[in-house]
């Protein structure tokens, strides 16, 4: 490939075809690789020193995605191509009791992880001597786990599902040679699909109008799902400061997005408990149904720092805040009057990411990255479950990039996620105590393809 064979009009056209995949993508294939449902993977080559210096380090068109000050850097026209596979593995160890204290039943719910595939696309183009516009898409928020049917857990989880995706549109202005400022308008769609078993035995046991021991815990089990979506818009803003010429800071918020989700509840209720509850008529509860409730994904600032040497290494380190606290409870509310609101308390804290990478240039075309990070879980004891069996995880991250000529730059990277076990004491509605712990892990593998015309 070469800048003589593609003019600009053909890479523009490859850049929108690409961008339907990316979306295509991005609403199918959702992993949290960060802490709580955060993913950070709209860039491999930062990828490959654990994001240190993901802002600051110059040369990767995600800062439209990231920080839009940070465009002012890109003097020619660039669109960026990057895709992640995260491979995530979580895994129970315990049992639970029932509303009676008997042991529930099942297995372990097998490997509850898998592996997904995150894309993202940037695009940068000078207007002006001095300002930057650019476009872009990534997936920013992301959770997928999934339990064997009939697994010990049923009755707190069996699949559980929140996929965002950000169309980013940036401009950045650069006040000066020293100094920019950018700004980002979003819109942001967000899913979610959350599915359990309902101990319809325990409900029905508990019903003085049934004789005794006409039902027990775990005799009748149904099940809930419920699917819901919502559009919203957002925005960011970043400032890029270069105090030398080997040195650059870049500071960026990305602001909370408050959805209202709409969607469907469906439920499946056994012949059983539906001989009981058909009696009720319209006024019986478990029936298809309408469904909501206010979900907000979190608001995000980082700290970015890059130094270049006159030899070979450069370095950097990042800081990240996400303001998870905004996520105290998850509640939704149903269109039958009979079915009673779900409100599952989270309580979630703040975390804050840190980690320090380095790139050596081994040549004009080959150059080698590695980094740590560290990432605090915004997940409590007494609040975690099943959906979201999160810890703290410790980072080690490889990378190459290469330039085979001046205008095409590849990379990969890769990192691995030492996780800490997440421990749970949950109860749910029906009186089904789960206890024990997840064994987590995960590996990411990132490539991109960066194109200057």
């Amino acid at each position: 490939m070469n800048k003589q064979l593609i003019s600009a009009p053909k890479v523009a056209g490859l850049a929108l075809a690409a961008l339907s995949v990316a979306v295509a993508g991005a609403l199918v294939s959702p992993a949290a690789s960060a802490s709580g449902f955060q993913i950070s993977e709209n860039t491999a080559q930062a990828l490959g020193r654990a994001y240190a210096g993901r802002e600051a380090a110059g040369n990767d068109a995600s800062v439209v995605l990231n920080n839009p000050a940070a465009m002012v850097d890109f003097n020619t026209y660039a669109v960026q191509l990057d895709a992640t596979a995260i491979n995530v593995s979580t895994q129970f160890h315990g049992g639970g009791t029932d509303a009676i204290g008997q042991p529930l039943t099942g297995g372990n719910g097998g490997n509850g992880g898998g592996v997904y595939a995150v894309p993202a696309i940037s695009f940068i183009a000078p207007i002006a001597q001095n300002w930057r516009i650019g476009f872009g898409i990534d997936a920013p928020f992301g959770l997928k786990t999934q339990y064997d049917a009939g697994w010990v857990g049923r009755y707190s989880a069996l699949k559980s599902s929140v996929k965002s995706m950000d169309l980013v549109g940036s401009v950045a202005w650069a006040i000066n040679p020293q100094f920019s400022l950018g700004f980002s308008v979003i819109a942001q769609k967000t899913t979610i699909d959350l599915s359990q078993a309902v101990d319809l035995g325990a409900v029905l046991a508990a019903n003085p109008a049934l004789p005794p021991g006409m039902f027990l815990p775990q005799s009748a089990d149904g099940f809930a799902e419920v699917r819901g979506d919502n559009w919203k818009w957002g925005w960011q803003i970043g400032a890029e400061w270069k105090p030398t010429a080997q040195d650059t800071l870049a500071l960026d918020y990305h602001a909370k997005i408050n959805h209202q989700i709409n969607g469907k509840a469906y439920f499946t209720v056994p012949a059983n408990a539906q001989a009981i509850f058909s009696q009720l008529g319209p006024l019986a509860p478990f029936q298809n149904t309408s469904a909501s409730g206010a979900f907000a994904t979190p608001a995000m600032a980082s700290l970015s720092y890059w130094h270049k040497t006159e030899g070979p290494v450069s370095w950097g380190a990042e800081l990240g805040w996400t303001g998870w606290s905004s996520f105290k409870q998850l509640a939704i509310t149903f269109g039958n009057p009979a079915q009673p609101p779900e409100n599952i308390q989270y309580k979630w804290r703040n975390t804050w990411f840190g980690s320090v990478g380095m790139d050596y240039k081994l040549s004009d075309t080959w150059t080698l990255r590695g980094g740590l990070a560290y990432d605090q879980t915004p997940t409590q004891n007494f609040s975690r479950d099943p959906r979201i069996p999160d810890g703290a995880r410790k980072w080690i991250a490889l990378g190459v990039g290469y330039t085979p000529v001046q205008d095409l730059t590849l990379n990969i990277g890769y990192a691995h996620l030492f996780v800490n076990s997440g421990a749970v004491n949950d109860m749910s509605a029906t009186g089904d105590n789960l206890v024990g712990s997840f064994d987590n892990s995960g590996d990411l593998l990132g490539i991109s393809m960066q194109y200057k015309f």
